[in-house]
């Protein structure tokens, strides 16, 4: 019987391959079920050197691991369909965690614009209720659920691409050595796509929340802006973008895998495959806001930038250093984008996470194998 949860996802995010399921990663993390799957392998292997030595699969460019057994489930590591599903996944994530805490992020643009009127938070949504009242909270909810869900898409999607793409290139002793560079190198070009997909939609948000009577929202806030600053203005804001959004992302998913390593490896006494799944994904929002901590720290000069940038026609990065001030980009705002971007991303990597459990995939990060003792005598040899 088909399960219920299977009609609740679109049938393209499950593979309809035969094969065994199996996936590429690092090394094997489930003895039994790899011993099945090497003695299928070399039962249809024509080489009699093949059959006599189960270890020669792992000296291959990719080695294997044995994927999620949950009956029903067959998605397989990798394939189109993973990465389907990881671009799903990013959708939700970001798309609505960014919509949920649209009014921090109005208060927080408002206090870097006009610092002398909005002092603080409490005195930000006092402000914001009195002229505008409890819809106010929620102006550019639009342009947010919009754009941050086309970067999320991207973020998500094509951080599992370059990840995966950047461990094969290394190999797995190398990929074992320096994967916390892979995990930056692979955050950063999945970000350089995502903001391209972010901007316009950024741009007119950032209009809309601090420009009171400019617009409604999406529908005649982008006309009215194209009208305003012409299709190239929509990219005005793309350099300090990326200079917010790459160093947050790169910190975002460096730290987050190394945080969630420690965690399995020295707060949690079993291992992680041995680890249900609530507890898994309770480690991934713990290892995800603090994670956002550290996101909100790098990327906050470039934030009062953007956030000028985007409210001030013909404005340029020089006229922002020159009225907000050095010290001023690094710390107004900052407790309260603390707590938004802390909040957001623990709640980022948990959507994220349980929407992968729930499709049959494992949660993200918490492994660090070793590489295998045959492709290290190959790679020395």
């Amino acid at each position: 019987m088909e399960s219920p949860k299977h009609s609740l996802i679109p049938s393209f995010l499950y593979s309809s391959s035969s094969s065994p399921r199996s996936f590429l990663l690092d090394q094997v993390l489930n003895s039994n079920s790899n011993a099945a799957f090497a003695s299928s392998n070399l039962e249809k292997s024509p080489s009699p050197a093949a059959r006599s030595s189960p270890t020669t699969m792992i000296s291959q460019k990719n080695f294997l691991i044995a994927s999620p057994t949950e009956p029903g489930k067959g998605i397989e590591m990798y394939s189109p369909a993973f990465y389907a599903a990881c671009t799903f996944g990013g959708v939700l994530s970001c798309g609505l965690t960014h919509m949920t805490v649209t009014p921090l992020d109005l208060v927080k643009c408002n206090m870097q614009i006009d610092p002398a009127k909005y002092k603080s938070i409490s005195s930000g949504f006092g402000i914001l209720l009195k002229e505008q009242g409890v819809k106010g909270f929620f102006r550019g909810w639009v342009p947010t659920l919009l754009g941050y869900s086309a970067q999320g898409a991207c973020k998500f999607g094509f951080y599992e691409y370059f990840k995966k793409y950047y461990s094969d290139l290394a190999g797995p002793e190398y990929f074992a050595k320096y994967k916390t560079l892979i995990y930056l190198a692979g955050s950063a070009s999945a970000e350089i796509i995502a903001d391209v997909a972010l901007c316009p939609f950024e741009a007119v948000k950032v209009r809309v929340q601090t420009q009171p009577g400019f617009a409604r929202g999406m529908s005649d806030g982008f006309p009215k802006f194209i009208k305003s600053e012409g299709y190239g203005g929509l990219y005005k804001g793309l350099g300090p973008l990326w200079g917010r959004q790459i160093p947050y992302t790169m910190m975002k998913f460096a730290s987050f895998e190394t945080i969630v390593e420690m965690i399995y490896k020295y707060a949690i006494p079993n291992p992680k495959d041995q680890c249900s799944k609530g507890l898994q994904l309770g480690v991934s929002f713990a290892g995800g806001y603090v994670a956002g901590v550290f996101c909100a720290i790098v990327s906050h000069p470039a934030d009062n930038l953007v956030s000028f940038l985007n409210n001030a026609k013909g404005a340029t990065v020089g006229d922002a250093v020159k009225k907000i001030g050095v010290l001023g980009l690094f710390t107004r705002g900052l407790p309260l984008r603390i707590v938004m971007i802390g909040t957001l991303t623990g709640a980022q990597w948990g959507l994220y996470d349980a929407f992968k459990v729930f499709v049959g995939l494992p949660t993200t990060g918490g492994v660090a194998p070793a590489p295998p003792a045959p492709a290290i005598a190959a790679a020395e040899a």
